[in-house]
């Protein structure tokens, strides 16, 4: 949440102090200044991987805008990164305890001093964050998609990815709980070179304007944040 008049403040117990402000702008592309420092954004997240130390943000500002211009929801799975692209999906592999897991980036940050990454209270917990407040992690960026991005009437066949998990029983259980509510609910595997995801998703589309167009049923569903994906 990184822009605009300086907060410092101690989060949630447990929680690593966050250096963050209010964002009135999303630059996506160029460069930035936060708090005296420059930062220049990457135009792509082809390859990218990094390591380093991960921290996490919850209460206050659950509730606030993020850079991207979404609403922070601190229950959800999401991250802030000082560079990479906004609606990039990663991986974050917590090297203390083994535990993966893939977010998207909607935030800029932290703006501390040796960390590269800023979970949401949710995905900290998924991570085995919550206690330490930090852990030492390994970011790897997943195939670029363009998230919230329109790019026209693209043939093919077109789905909202929903959910991704580690586990493929809890995967299963979640594609047969949406087989319940939509006709077509399906699981692809994902490895991303040291972990395998179970992503569930929704649909089949002939194209991604078709896609688009169902996008306020899903939202409408409780999927404001599904995805389209090319299959």
């Amino acid at each position: 949440m990184p822009w605009g008049f300086l907060l410092v403040c101690l989060l949630m117990s447990g929680c690593a102090t966050r250096v963050v402000s209010t964002p009135p702008a999303k630059p996506s592309t160029g460069t930035y200044r936060q708090f005296g420092k420059e930062y220049r954004l990457l135009p792509s997240a082809a390859g990218f991987t990094e390591e380093g130390m991960a921290s996490w943000y919850g209460e206050p500002f659950h509730g606030r805008k993020t850079a991207s211009g979404e609403v922070y929801d601190m229950h959800k799975p999401s991250a802030a990164h000082k560079t990479l692209p906004l609606g990039t999906r990663v991986t974050v592999y917590n090297k203390q305890n083994g535990k993966s897991l893939e977010v998207r980036i909607n935030d800029r940050g932290p703006f501390v001093a040796g960390r590269v990454i800023d979970l949401s209270y949710a995905a900290a917990r998924e991570l085995g964050v919550i206690g330490p407040g930090t852990a030492p992690v390994r970011i790897t960026a997943l195939e670029p998609h363009p998230g919230d991005v329109r790019l026209g009437k693209e043939e093919g066949v077109f789905a909202f990815q929903v959910g991704a998990f580690a586990s493929r029983q809890n995967a299963d259980n979640f594609q047969a709980s949406l087989l319940k509510r939509f006709a077509h609910v399906h699981v692809t595997e994902f490895f991303d070179g040291v972990d395998t995801f179970h992503r569930v998703r929704v649909g089949r589309y002939p194209s991604r304007e078709a896609a688009e167009a169902a996008r306020s049923q899903m939202a409408a569903a409780g999927f404001e944040d599904a995805f389209i994906v090319a299959e």
